[in-house]
Parts: structure tokens; sequence; C-alpha cells
């Protein structure tokens, strides 16, 4: 979150001087950001889809948007492609505004948002072809090393029609880096794809980072992708920007705890609050219960369980999943 201390913006990626003209965006280490989005607001109509969202990519880096259906992530890239207008805030890439260099930004990023409309009736490389030429592209293997990238066939007599979703999936990624750009924006990029094919597009995403530099931003309600290939990571939930770290700063949050299967959840608890003076845990069902304070012994515990005539059929130390923290981050249910 952007707090103001003396004419400076902070957040974990932005120190942005706003007291002349914004002409300057730098991350925390003096390094020149390729993406900012700041205090950007989307509405429609009566809904507000993104709200005072502050977001920023350094080059090389891959970032995770994570959130579910409807939480705010395409519309966040369709304003990142000036497909639509935010209603406020203000959007940079390459140190340009969106807006008002739209012709100048948007050849150097590549980008899935929709499925494109490739021709059914032509084969994947006729159709990406004709993408070519209507882009000016010159490369002449342009077309081949990007379907190279994402597996599929070069001069293939298979038409696009005859495609699986799979394969349709991978042309349309083959299609957003077939330019070479310089940032990706991906949204639900496996999609519709097997585990091979969701395994080969990971790596290929690894490589365009680790290795060709490529700043990706890339969305998904898919956590356990996302946990793998991301650098950081954003939990967006109602279009608000709920929490953003590392994926080594998100696991030292999720909580620990110890999991208690007794036979009276409810004479447990009561025996917590008594005996222990604790009231750090939690009561599902009739026999689970979780105590969040680790510095209890557990074996003191299950002794004055024991004794006052609570059997106890489990007792073992848990540690949150990343989907469990979602939950907690977003009062949901969770995702995929």
């Amino acid at each position: 979150k952007v707090v103001i201390q003396n004419g400076i913006y902070h957040n974990r990626h932005i120190n942005v001087v706003y007291s002349f003209d914004l002409n300057f965006y730098y991350d925390n280490r003096g390094e020149t950001c390729m993406l900012v989005l700041k205090n950007v607001n989307k509405i429609f109509h009566d809904t507000h889809a993104v709200v005072d969202l502050n977001l920023s990519l350094q080059k090389g880096e891959i970032y995770g948007l994570l959130g579910a259906n409807g939480a705010g992530k395409t519309t966040t890239m369709k304003m990142l492609l000036n497909l639509i207008e935010p209603t406020s805030g203000s959007i940079r890439i390459f140190n340009r505004d969106i807006r008002l260099e739209e012709k100048k930004i948007l050849p150097r990023i590549g980008s899935l948002i929709e499925s494109p409309g490739f021709y059914p009736n032509l084969t994947g490389t006729e159709n990406l072809r004709i993408f070519a030429k209507l882009r000016g592209i010159p490369r002449t293997d342009a077309i081949e090393q990007a379907l190279k990238l994402v597996n599929l066939p070069y001069k293939d007599k298979k038409l696009y029609s005859q495609y699986s979703l799979g394969m349709k999936q991978r042309l349309a990624i083959a299609l957003a880096v077939m330019h070479d750009p310089e940032i990706l924006i991906l949204d639900e990029p496996i999609n519709g794809l097997d585990p091979i094919g969701i395994a080969e597009i990971r790596t290929f995403i690894e490589d365009l980072s680790k290795n060709r530099g490529k700043t990706i931003l890339i969305s998904s309600h898919i956590l356990s992708e996302i946990a793998v290939l991301a650098d950081d990571i954003g939990i967006i939930d109602k279009g608000v920007l709920i929490e953003e770290g590392s994926m080594k700063e998100l696991e030292e949050k999720n909580g620990k705890y110890v999991h208690f299967k007794v036979s009276d959840n409810a004479q447990a608890a009561r025996i917590l609050s008594v005996y222990y003076k604790e009231s750090n845990f939690k009561v599902s069902g009739n026999q689970d219960i979780n105590v969040y304070n680790l510095s209890i012994s557990i074996p003191d515990i299950v002794r004055s369980f024991v004794q006052e005539g609570v059997d106890v059929m489990d007792a073992h130390l848990c540690e949150d999943t990343l989907e469990d923290y979602f939950k907690k981050v977003t009062g949901g249910e969770g995702i995929a």
C-alpha cells in the first residue's frame, strides 16, 4: 500500500517523487520500473471493479496476479493495454503514459487477454503469417520460433478448426511472443491445457524471464501454478490488492497450529480456556480443534484432555497451505 511521507510515495517497489512532474518511477533499489500503476480505479456503472490499485514490475520479473474469477485481474490487464480507460489514476509503461503514447508502447508488449480472432479454415502457421504482415514483423523466422516456443509444429496441415482447446491456447501465446516483446501480459495462459501442456508453458515463461529478460505479468486463479512461476505475488479480491509479496514472504505468513481430534471438542475448548487461559483456538465440527499458540506443550494439553475425560484420537503440527492463506486474507472459500 502507498503512503505519503515528505512528498514521496512509498510502497514495496516504488519511491515516486510527486511534488513536480511525474516523469520518473524507481523501485526501492533505484532501478527504473517497466510498468507502474498508481492509485488506479475503474468503475463500471455502480460497480467498483478496481480500487486504488498500486502495482509495479521490474525488468525481468514474473509477477503473479492471483484472484478468483471476477476479482479484477482482467480489468487491470485491459487497462494496461489501453483497451479500457481507468476512471482515475495513472498507468505508465516504459515511463510513458499509456493513454497518451499508445502507439509507442503497445508494439513493445505481447498480450493474451481474450482468444484472438484466428481464421478456422487456415493452419496455425497461416494465421500467424497474417498477423505478422499486419504488424509489420520483418523477421522471417519469427513465426517458426514462436511456434517452437509453445511446441506447435511449423507448416503443419492441421486447420485451426481442428485444434484442441490446448492447441488453440498455445497458438494464442505464440502470437503474443511472435514480435519479441519486452513485456508480456498473460491473462490465464494455462486455461485448457493438460498437465504436460501446463509444464511446457511454465518452462517457456521461466525461460523468457530468466534467460531473455522479459518482464511478465501473469494472472491466474490456479494458485499452485502462480506459486511455482512468480517472483512476486499480488492477491486481488473485489478489485482491491489486499496482499503483496514474494513467495517466501507469503509462505512465512502462513499459520502453524496444532490440530487435535478429540471425543468432545466443546469440553476441550473449555479446558483450554480455564486451565491455560487460552483463546487462540478454533473449533470445527464435533471433534476437531486447532490451537494456534505453539508455546503450549502438546503433551501437557493431551494430558489435561485425558484427565478431564476427553479422548484424544490425533494430535499433530500443521501448517497452512497457500490456499488456506488465500482463504484467510480474502475471507472467502479459496480458489483452485
